[in-house]
């Protein structure tokens, strides 16, 4: 009969503790899961993305981060959303996670749309913080924009023309033009 292993769930916390060299892992629900890289297109929509954000939020108190900053969702989850805004005058510079985004963005991909549009987007719902969540299909160039609405609801809409993102925590609409911009 074999014995079957039980492994303890990790805390975030412990989580952030471990050194992956050159991968890139994240902690979902107290279990490791390993990431692949992404696309170059997948890239070149991200840092279009963050360098627009950098741009327009300088001097504003919020700032916009790439893949490498973590968001701590809960107590054993750690995401890195491709961006991320969080907003104060007093972040620690030395910092590898913050748990109160204001906006999370995820650029979608065949490997990672599932986990995406499912899991870290119910854990990103979740964040009392958090004002919009904008889902980037790179395959149509389309959005999906999700905003916190004044009744403690949610504001879920996918569009099929293309759109600009507006970002209204944050004052600010992101060209579609921006988003895709291929130069």
């Amino acid at each position: 009969m074999a014995t079957q292993i039980v492994y303890p769930l990790l805390t975030a916390e412990e989580f952030l503790e471990i050194d992956f060299g050159d991968r890139k892992a994240e902690l979902d629900n107290g279990v490791i899961r390993m990431m692949a890289g992404g696309t170059a297109r997948h890239a070149e929509v991200q840092i279009n993305i963050v360098s627009w954000l950098r741009q327009h939020l300088r001097g504003s108190g919020c700032r916009p981060y790439g893949s490498d900053m973590a968001t701590r969702t809960h107590d054993l989850s750690i995401r890195y959303p491709d961006v991320s805004v969080f907003c104060g005058q007093d972040r620690d510079e030395q910092a590898t996670s913050f748990s109160d985004p204001k906006v999370l963005i995820e650029i979608l991909s065949a490997g990672t749309a599932r986990t995406d549009l499912r899991i870290k987007f119910d854990e990103y719902k979740a964040i009392d913080s958090v004002d919009t969540i904008v889902f980037v299909d790179i395959a149509i160039e389309r959005l999906r924009i999700v905003q916190r609405t004044a009744a403690h609801g949610w504001s879920d809409v996918s569009h099929d023309d293309a759109v600009d993102s507006p970002l209204p925590a944050l004052n600010l609409t992101i060209p579609h033009a921006e988003i895709f911009a291929r130069d």
